[in-house]
């Protein structure tokens, strides 16, 4: 990887459009795979996504085009991946072409379904993707701020420093601030247990608790988050710096964050699958709380919170007597 290497993003969403406007920034051109033909020739018609971050304009003579992966993977050399976690397979379906010699970077904070592997774990084992060609994008930057330009801070994750300084170099602008971490794994797993956080922080929302009792319940959930890094991937890291307990923040108390808004209606009475059909996004914390929930099984980990969220979404259990008995266990 090098200053002149091709950067393609991978998905037509939200966080995938906010990863463009911030990769173009410092590159010429990108190249940037979207499944649906249609959402393309809309694109380039209006000049913006037609469905996600409308207001940011591109200027689509700067931006290749396609719907095609295979064609992607070959003109390319990083791959930023922003899709939500649920569909990367469904994306990869036709995937002909080899990964192993590119250089991956997963901008997905969720875990893959059914394999209850974090997404670099995912391309190493099914890919044969080196751990030094796979980094990880971080941190507590909502794509809405991004598009609005407001001062965001992300975290680049990788094994190989040298390569993780690059491609920090790539997405330093003037409204993206970067840092570069060596604990891939503990990054991934908090980007992937702050939506379950965030989802808690909404039902409690919903169930009318107040600031006093959320600023304990995240507390909790920072301290949860961190036994299972520690238990996971035992390494030295700083639990409270921003790849973690602020991207843990911004999550469970935006408005633009989704899985705050899944856990609000869940707690004004939804049922899990009205939210979803009327929030028409993805809540990444609703896939992350079966997995996590079920990688514990081996660790027993304490995870009070958790365990909690899981009984609510998946056992239907009432998130009004469930927080009521979480609320006794918090300190």
């Amino acid at each position: 990887m090098n200053e002149k290497s091709k950067i393609a993003v991978i998905g037509g969403g939200s966080w995938a459009t906010a990863i463009a406007k911030i990769a173009l920034t410092n590159a010429q051109e990108i190249n940037w795979y979207m499944r649906r033909q249609e959402q393309i020739d809309e694109f380039i018609r209006l000049s913006k996504n037609p469905s996600y971050l409308t207001g940011v304009k591109f200027d689509t003579d700067r931006i290749n085009f396609t719907s095609d992966i295979n064609k992607l993977v070959r003109t390319s050399d990083i791959l930023i991946f922003a899709t939500p976690s649920p569909f990367l397979k469904q994306h990869l379906k036709k995937l002909k072409r080899p990964l192993h010699n590119k250089f991956i970077v997963t901008a997905i904070k969720g875990i893959v379904p059914d394999e209850n592997l974090v997404v670099t774990e995912y391309f190493e084992q099914f890919y044969n993707v080196p751990k030094d060609n796979i980094a990880v994008l971080a941190g507590p930057c909502h794509a809405e701020e991004v598009a609005l330009e407001r001062l965001s801070y992300l975290t680049i994750g990788c094994t190989d420093r040298e390569r993780a300084r690059m491609l920090s170099q790539r997405f330093n602008t003037s409204f993206i601030r970067t840092s570069i971490s060596d604990d891939i794994m503990g990054i991934e797993y908090s980007s992937v247990m702050k939506n379950i956080y965030s989802i808690a922080a909404g039902i409690c929302h919903g169930l009318k608790y107040g600031d006093n009792f959320q600023a304990v319940l995240v507390s909790n959930a920072i301290q949860e988050m961190n036994r299972f890094c520690n238990a996971t991937n035992p390494l030295h890291r700083d639990i409270n710096e921003s790849a973690y307990l602020g991207d843990l923040l911004v999550t469970a108390y935006s408005k633009f964050s989704r899985n705050r808004l899944f856990g609000t209606m869940i707690g004004k009475g939804y049922s899990v699958k009205t939210a979803q059909i009327e929030m028409e996004m993805i809540a990444e914390g609703y896939y992350a709380t079966k997995c996590i929930h079920e990688i514990n099984e081996k660790y027993q980990i304490s995870m009070p919170i958790v365990d909690s969220v899981f009984e609510i979404l998946y056992n239907r259990v009432s998130p009004t007597m469930e927080i009521r008995k979480l609320s006794e266990k918090l300190k």
